[in-house]
């Protein structure tokens, strides 16, 4: 019998296992928003109404995914994350807390809001509340949106090392969370490990407001990061440059710490695309990108048995074959509902040299607005053009967003387990 693992390893490697494997709260851009989860786990009858669901990701608010919801789904893969969120604050001492939809959850200790008059909430780095607040949820919203704190720039004395403050080395407090974490993953579990180590996605500029620390330095909106592109590339190669080092004695001292256990790792998490088309030039991506994901890859490919994993939301078709000499394995989400990412022209071109992890169905219109059966559909015809030959981990087009029908859910992962068996019909 094949185990998740195993079968995880072959569609990795383009092979075709005995099932598609399936993906679901593998990675911060593979999960779950916490409303969803309470809600599936509830038409499942995994619990019992009002039994809390935990926030293990407080920024997008997605829930955890425990082995009694992945063996009833069929999922393959598992996650290693690290200790702290976004914020600052680590996963730990949960405490009660309530959405605005209503849904009971558990939250860290850190998780410290306050209501704004108008009814938005505050969160605070690593949880301290004499610090001014780094995240807001609007009133009736469902994530939190980092708060841009970018003080005056002064371009004659602008200093690389203000922008690493929160780029560093991981502890050993972080080491020994990975290896203790990625030893009982691996023996108690028979899924593929997706791991998110944390201090080597460089230049990544969802991290730029710096939400984790209390006074950040530097540049620290995205408005000033993109002009940099153009204005100031130099900056940004020296900085990252920095990153990349830092990057690499992070890997070594992971690697150590958690050896071969791990599947693939999560390199790269900055979104190229937009809905319609690059967000910066390929020649950009060329200049101030690729020559230190290329080390990175090439690090990752030489000393250990890890695929390497980049999440880049939007139309990036005009990136992929630079991804792929850069030494990228997985491209995820594939968001096929963007401008130039036909399905079947990214399999055909580029299916056998990359793997697809995600673009099972589009999460921003068919799961949440289509029915059943749209959703059926669009399933069957996902797996029968990415799944050939392998090189297809089931995913999502992004995290499950909330308000998602549950019947839609349901039907996605019924389909998935009927169609995904091969040899594909």
């Amino acid at each position: 019998m094949v185990t998740s693992r195993e079968r995880v390893s072959l569609a990795l490697n383009h092979q075709e296992p005995d099932r598609l494997p399936i993906d679901l709260g593998g990675g911060p851009v593979t999960g779950i928003h916490v409303d969803q989860v309470y809600l599936l786990r509830q038409a499942l009858g995994l619990d019992r109404p009002g039994t809390p669901v935990k926030v293990i990701e407080p920024f997008q608010m997605l829930g955890e995914v425990e082995s009694d919801l992945r063996e009833v789904l069929g999922i393959d893969v598992v996650s290693l994350e690290g200790r702290t969120t976004v914020f600052g604050f680590a996963n730990e001492g949960w405490k009660l807390w309530t959405t605005f939809g209503g849904t009971p959850v558990l939250v860290p200790d850190g998780f410290n809001t306050d209501p704004e008059p108008n009814g938005d909430i505050l969160l605070y780095p690593e949880g301290d509340r004499s610090a001014p607040p780094s995240g807001r949820m609007p009133k009736g919203g469902f994530y939190f949106d980092v708060i841009v704190r970018q003080t005056p720039i002064d371009d004659r004395p602008l200093n690389v090392e203000d922008n690493l403050e929160d780029f560093t080395l991981l502890s050993e407090d972080d080491l020994a969370h990975f290896q203790r974490e990625a030893e009982r993953l691996y023996t108690e579990t028979d899924q593929a490990i997706l791991a998110n180590f944390g201090g080597i996605d460089i230049g990544n500029v969802a991290g730029i407001p710096g939400p984790s620390l209390r006074h950040p330095k530097g540049i620290r909106s995205f408005d000033e990061w993109f002009a940099s592109v153009v204005t100031r590339p130099d900056f940004l190669y020296e900085l990252q440059a920095r990153q990349c080092e830092i990057a690499l004695a992070n890997l070594e001292r992971v690697h150590r710490a958690v050896g071969s256990r791990v599947a693939a790792a999560l390199v790269a998490g900055m979104d190229f695309g937009m809905q319609n088309g690059p967000l910066i030039s390929p020649q950009k991506y060329r200049e101030l990108y690729m020559p230190f994901h290329r080390r990175i890859n090439d690090w990752i490919h030489r000393n250990t048995s890890w695929k390497t994993f980049i999440h880049s939301c939007g139309s990036v078709r005009a990136f992929i074959e630079d991804f792929i000499s850069a030494g990228f394995d997985i491209l995820n989400p594939v968001q096929c509902s963007a401008a130039h990412m036909d399905p079947q022209e990214l399999k055909e071109k580029h299916g056998d040299r990359l793997t697809f992890w995600g673009g099972g169905v589009d999460t921003q219109h068919t799961l949440p607005f289509g029915t059943p059966e749209d959703v059926r559909q669009e399933v069957r015809e996902r797996v029968k053009i990415f799944g050939r030959g392998g090189g297809f981990v089931f995913n999502t087009t992004h995290n499950i967003q909330p308000r998602t029908p549950v019947e839609n859910v349901l039907a996605m992962y019924e389909t998935v387990r009927m169609c995904g068996v091969y040899p594909l019909s």
